[in-house]
C-alpha cells in the first residue's frame, strides 16, 4: 500500500469498523424483540415498543449510511447521541463491571464518532463522489 491510498483506505475502515457494531446490534434487536422490549421495560423507558423499533431502525439504518459514507457527518452525530443516550440510560450502574464496561465502550464509540464528524468520510464514501465534478 502506498502512502497516497493510506488518507484514502484509512477513513473508510474506520467507519466500517464502527458501523459494524451497530448494524449488528440492530439486527440482534431484530431476531429477539421480546428481549429487547423486556431491558427497554426494565429501565423504565415509556412506550419500549416504540423505543425498540427507534433504536433497531437508527442502529441498522445508521450503521449502513455510515458504513457507505452517506451523509457521514449528520449520521455520525445522530450515532454519536445515541450512544452517549444508551450509555447513560443502559449502563450507568458503574458498580457492575459489566455495566462499566458497556458505559465506557459507548463513550468510546461516541468519541470515534466525533471524529468521523471532524474529519468526514474520506475519499471513499458517497459522501466524496457527491463531491466531485
Amino acid at each position: 500500500m502506498s502512502g497516497n491510498q493510506i488518507p484514502a483506505i484509512v477513513p473508510a475502515a474506520g467507519r466500517a469498523m464502527i458501523s459494524a457494531i451497530f448494524i449488528l446490534s440492530g439486527l440482534s434487536k431484530i431476531a429477539a424483540p421480546a428481549m429487547t422490549i423486556g431491558y427497554i421495560q426494565s429501565v423504565g423507558l415509556p412506550l419500549p415498543t416504540i423505543a425498540f423499533a427507534l433504536s433497531a431502525f437508527v442502529e441498522i439504518v445508521g450503521g449502513i449510511a455510515l458504513l457507505l459514507g452517506y451523509r457521514t457527518r449528520v449520521v455520525a452525530g445522530v450515532l454519536a447521541l445515541f450512544s452517549l443516550a444508551t450509555a447513560l440510560i443502559f449502563h450507568s450502574a458503574l458498580s457492575d463491571q459489566n455495566q462499566f464496561i458497556h458505559f465506557f465502550k459507548n463513550i468510546a464509540m461516541a468519541g470515534g464518532l466525533l471524529h468521523v464528524i471532524a474529519f468526514g468520510g474520506g475519499r471513499i464514501s458517497i459522501d466524496a463522489r457527491g463531491n466531485r465534478r
